[in-house]
């Protein structure tokens, strides 16, 4: 019988192995040994998102000190774009690390880390680094994320939903708009009638997480979309309250 590997297996030496290739491209100076070395030690016995934070440590120690110089690096090995619907451990799950490197050092230098965010969603998912930075920067966050609503692009799309789920998988719950979550809703309206099933899977989830937290709020603002005629948002509406119905007027 063949090996069988969790997620978690992948997420060790072997992830620091091909981040070091692909670094040293675009930073020669970068330490690939020692780098290796550490990841490799440090990981045992830890979960995978354990292991994510200690790459992203890993990588902080290895990198530049400056973080806008370190996250140039970053986003110059991540690769053509994804032209699939995939979620995060697909193909391009090397990158989780990027996305933990941005939220956990990033939350200083918002301008450049909302554009490595866009760029990492592009490939994987943004949607747990994106959280601190809606926190700490609400209004201008909720701003980008209707500019990413609106996006031909589907991750970025699908990140304006996914992004701001207040109960997301693997992630904090996320209080920011628990009491007030009009703004959501307003971003959640454009995607009503999206086409993609990517986006409308995140969206119904969403909707979902905000009946079980808002129920009479969530409920008002769903009215109008029991309303619609539109196929894509009643296929939203179907698969949002499989577990818990909303208040009908």
């Amino acid at each position: 019988m063949g090996t069988k590997y969790s997620i978690t297996d992948y997420f060790g030496g072997n992830l620091a192995e091909l981040l070091s290739r692909k670094i040293v491209q675009a930073y020669p100076g970068f330490d690939s040994k020692n780098f290796i070395s550490n990841v490799d030690n440090e990981v045992n016995n830890k979960t995978y998102t354990q292991r994510i934070g200690i790459i992203a440590e890993q990588l902080k120690l290895f990198l530049p000190p400056d973080y806008k110089t370190s996250i140039k690096i970053l986003v110059s090995i991540l690769g053509d774009e994804n032209p699939n619907e995939t979620g995060m451990f697909t193909n391009y799950y090397w990158i989780l690390p990027i996305g933990k490197f941005v939220s956990e050092y990033g939350l200083n230098h918002y301008e450049t880390s909302i554009q490595a965010i866009e760029e990492i969603t592009k490939r994987n998912t943004g949607e747990y680094a994106i959280r601190p930075f809606i926190q700490q920067y609400p209004v201008e966050t909720i701003t980008i994320m209707h500019k990413w609503a609106k996006s031909p692009d589907f991750h970025l799309r699908r990140l304006a939903s996914e992004g701001l789920r207040p109960k997301l998988p693997w992630a904090p719950k996320l209080e920011t708009f628990v009491h007030n979550p009009q703004p959501v809703f307003d971003i959640l309206d454009i995607l009503k009638e999206d086409d993609i099933l990517f986006v409308k899977k995140s969206v119904a989830n969403h909707l979902t997480d905000w009946l079980k937290l808002n129920l009479q709020a969530t409920s008002i603002f769903m009215e109008d979309w029991y309303q619609s005629d539109n196929r894509h948002t009643q296929w939203i509406l179907q698969q949002a309250t499989r577990k818990i119905k909303p208040i009908r007027a």
